[in-house]
C-alpha cells in the first residue's frame, strides 16, 4: 500500500518555531500548491494560530473558504482578470496587485468600507525582477490606492535568502525599507510591510516587518543553504510510505531494472517495493539513494540503498545488510523522519519543494 501520512503536531511544532522567531509579526502561513503537497484539509486545523494563509489561485482560496477558514487569505498573485476580482471580493480574499491591469481592476470595483479585501498587498520588485511595481510606478499607484480606501502591505520576495552571504539580499533589504519609510512619510503612515519568506525569516530578524509568510518551513524541511531541518528545530509533516511486494536474490553479474545500468558485483538480497514516478517519487537518483525498512517489533528503521532505474510502479532496493526479516507487507519509508525529503531531493538534484508537490494522487492519504 502506498500511503502519505500527515503529521498535525508536527505543522503545530514548526508553526510554533515561526512565533519564537518573529513573535512581532503577523504570520501568513503559505498553503499553495494543495499545501506543498500535504493537502489543504489535512493542514487548516493545525494552523488555526497563524493569522491567515497564503494560496496563488483563486480556487485555492475558494477551497480554503469552503473548508472553513475565516481569516485572511492572501492570494499571493492577485487575481488575473476583472471578474476575478469580484470574485475575490464575494470571497473576502485579500490580494496582491504587482501591475495596472490589477491596479485598475481595484479602483473601478472598490469593495465596501468593511470588506476584507480592502488590505491590499502592493508588490515592490526589489530585484527578483518577476512582479511588482518599479521605483518609478510604485508611488503613484500606492497613493491612488489609498485614496480609493485601500489599506496597504508593502511586499516584495527575496531572490536569494536561503544564502545569507548573497549580495543581492542587502540590496533588497535596503530597498524595501528605503521605499516603506517614503510611503509611511508621503501617503500613510499606516501601511504595513512583509518581506519574510521562510528563508529570510530564519535569516534576517531584522527584517521581520509587520507580517511574515513562512512556508516550506511549516512543513519540516529546511529553507536554508547547507543547514538541515534538524538543525533548525523543524519536524517533518510528511512521512511517504509503501510496501514490499516481493522479494529475490540477484546473481552476480546479474543487472536490475531499465537499462541494466546496476550490475550486482555480489550476491544481492534485494526487495521490490511498490512506490515509482507515478506516485511522485522521483524517477532520477544517484547512487547514493536510499529508503528505510521498518522493524514492526521495536520500529527501528534500517536504510537500504536504491538499486537500478526507478520505474513508474516500483523500485528495487538493496536488502543485503539488514538485520531483520522483511515479508512482503513490511513498511518501507521513502521519506520521513529517515530519509528527510531533503536528503531524497538533494539524491535526485533539485528541492524539497519540488517533491511534496508534485506527488501524486494514487498513495492513500491519511492522517497520524
Amino acid at each position: 500500500m502506498r500511503t502519505i501520512t500527515i503529521k498535525p503536531q508536527a505543522l503545530t511544532h514548526n508553526l510554533n518555531q515561526v512565533k519564537k522567531r518573529a513573535p512581532t509579526a503577523k504570520i501568513l502561513a503559505m498553503v499553495k500548491a494543495n499545501a506543498y503537497g500535504h493537502g489543504v484539509k489535512a493542514v487548516l486545523p493545525a494552523l488555526q494560530q497563524a493569522d491567515g494563509i497564503g494560496v496563488a489561485t483563486l480556487l485555492e482560496a475558494i477551497e480554503a473558504r469552503d473548508l472553513g477558514w475565516n481569516k485572511t487569505i492572501g492570494l499571493i498573485e492577485g487575481v488575473l482578470t476583472q471578474s476575478e476580482w469580484q470574485q475575490a471580493i464575494d470571497n473576502d480574499l485579500s490580494c496582491v496587485i504587482h501591475h495596472n491591469p490589477q491596479l485598475e481592476w481595484a479602483l473601478d470595483n472598490v469593495p465596501v468600507i468593511d470588506s476584507p479585501t480592502r488590505l491590499v498587498w502592493l508588490k515592490f520588485n526589489t530585484g527578483m525582477n518577476r512582479l511588482g511595481f518599479n521605483e518609478q510606478t510604485i508611488l503613484d499607484a500606492a497613493q491612488r490606492l489609498h485614496d480609493a480606501g485601500y489599506q496597504l502591505i508593502l511586499t516584495t520576495h527575496f531572490a536569494n535568502a536561503d544564502d545569507v552571504h548573497h549580495p543581492l539580499n542587502a540590496i533588497q533589504k535596503q530597498r524595501f525599507a528605503d521605499m516603506l519609510n517614503i510611503l509611511r512619510e508621503t501617503v500613510s503612515q499606516d501601511v504595513q510591510g512583509s518581506l519574510c519568506n521562510s528563508s529570510g525569516l530564519i535569516n534576517f530578524p531584522d527584517s521581520h516587518y509587520d507580517w511574515v509568510r513562512p512556508g516550506i518551513m511549516l512543513y519540516g524541511s529546511s529553507p536554508i543553504k547547507n543547514m538541515c531541518a534538524h538543525e533548525l528545530n523543524l519536524q517533518p509533516a510528511m512521512d511517504f510510505s509503501a510496501q514490499i511486494m516481493a522479494l529475490q536474490t540477484i546473481k552476480v553479474g546479474d543487472a536490475i531494472g531499465y537499462g541494466s545500468h546496476w550490475i550486482a558485483q555480489q550476491e544481492t538480497r534485494t526487495a521490490l517495493v511498490s512506490i515509482g514516478y507515478g506516485d511522485g517519487y522521483p524517477r532520477i537518483l544517484n547512487q547514493d539513494a536510499y529508503v528505510s525498512v521498518i522493524d514492526e517489533s521495536t520500529n527501528q528503521s534500517y536504510p537500504c540503498p536504491v538499486r537500478g532505474r526507478v520505474a513508474m510502479d516500483m523500485i528495487v532496493i538493496d536488502i543485503s545488510s539488514t538485520p531483520i526479516t522483511l515479508a512482503l507487507d513490511s513498511k518501507v519509508i521513502l521519506w520521513g523522519s529517515a530519509p528527510h525529503v531533503d536528503e531524497v531531493a538533494n539524491h535526485a538534484g533539485t528541492i524539497g519543494y519540488e517533491l511534496l508537490c508534485r506527488l501524486s494522487t494514487r498513495p492513500l492519504r491519511m492522517q497520524n
